[in-house]
């Protein structure tokens, strides 16, 4: 499982995240859900519109997005979880459970500094799972 931000960084700002995107999408199996669905096409538009990509990085990054999904395996999660500080991640950690995904890639830290959840998980940085 790829989190959102990672995707982002990947696909408009390459380094390190366009390398762990790259070794996922030959390694592993890639799980989506509806809601990120929803939340990959949004987020391209909401940086555009804030002028945090330009419209060259928006186009790599829409492509990019839309080659990941092509590849993945869209599942329908079933539980709502409240594992994360921050509300939004929740529905990443409900992928995960549905895919019974054994990795996150993710740099966002309310899902980075989570301990323990109800089902086993790895989630580690970019240059981690890399490392890995």
């Amino acid at each position: 499982m790829i989190d959102t931000g990672v995707l982002v960084s990947a696909f408009a700002f390459g380094g390190v995240p366009a390398r762990a995107v790259k070794k996922a999408f030959v390694e592993a199996v890639l799980y989506v859900s509806p809601e990120l669905l929803h939340e990959y096409r949004d987020v391209p538009h909401e940086l555009l519109d804030a002028g945090k990509i330009n419209a060259g990085q928006f186009e790599i990054l829409i492509a990019g997005i839309a080659t990941v999904v092509s590849a993945a395996t869209v599942v329908i999660p079933r539980k709502k979880l409240k594992a994360s500080r921050d509300p939004e991640d929740n529905m990443v950690l409900e992928c995960c459970l549905a895919a019974h995904a054994e990795c996150l890639i993710s740099g966002d830290k309310d899902l980075l500094t989570i301990e323990t959840l109800s089902f086993p998980l790895a989630i580690m940085t970019p240059a981690d799972f890399l490392a890995s």
